[in-house]
């Protein structure tokens, strides 16, 4: 099994990467957070990998910290997650945040991930909140989870969220992009946007 892989990184998509390693190769699918750190085309990476072997395909998940794999893992634990919706999860809401969620058996806050429902919500609670506490604090994370993005409805970075899934981006892809716009602009820039300014600068941020 691949445990992890160092190399260049070659191509990236909206829900994965390839990684050159001696000339060879390796199409690896990241979370929404992963694919944001895992660095600039053609430099340098390093990844944990989770190798997902099927009758008729063996598929490749990447991390860039040890503790996303360590959640992913124990997410599949859970009855009714695979490996995709694990990611899923974890496009939607940081370790550390997710961590919390379960801890405090916040189901309205689950269910606001993609594809978590209430009784996935009420297993993940019952199911891992005793193994999820270390990672409450996981290192190299910020303390914006990306769920809170588009709390408001009506609010310009919620119209813009709508117009970019109209465009036909993933929610979680979006809202990463949105996260992105406000590190590099600043708290205050950003809530001062025009809805034609969110949108320009988010597109920016998927290019």
């Amino acid at each position: 099994m691949i445990a992890t892989l160092s190399g260049k990184l070659l191509l990236r998509y909206l829900d994965r990467v390839v990684v050159d390693v001696g000339g060879v190769g390796y199409e690896v699918y990241l979370s929404v957070d992963g694919l944001s750190r895992a660095g600039d085309l053609h430099s340098e990476t390093f990844l944990y990998i989770h190798t997902h072997v099927r009758e008729d395909a063996i598929i490749l998940y990447g991390f860039v910290e040890e503790e996303e794999k360590e959640m992913f893992l124990t997410l599949k634990t859970v009855s009714g997650i695979g490996p995709k919706l694990a990611l899923a999860i974890l496009s939607g809401m940081r370790v550390s945040d997710l961590s919390r969620a379960i801890g405090a058996g916040d189901i309205k806050l689950l269910t606001s991930l993609q594809g978590v429902g209430k009784r996935t919500a009420e297993r993940l609670c019952v199911e891992l909140k005793e193994k999820v506490g270390h990672l409450t604090s996981a290192p190299g994370e910020g303390s914006e989870p990306l769920v809170d993005i588009a709390s408001q409805a009506g609010s310009v970075q919620a119209d813009v969220l709508s117009a970019l899934a109209n465009l036909g981006y993933p929610d979680p892809v979006a809202r990463q992009a949105l996260v992105s716009v406000k590190k590099r602009v600043g708290s205050e820039t950003y809530a001062q946007m025009t809805l034609e300014e969110m949108l320009k600068e988010g597109l920016r941020a998927l290019a």
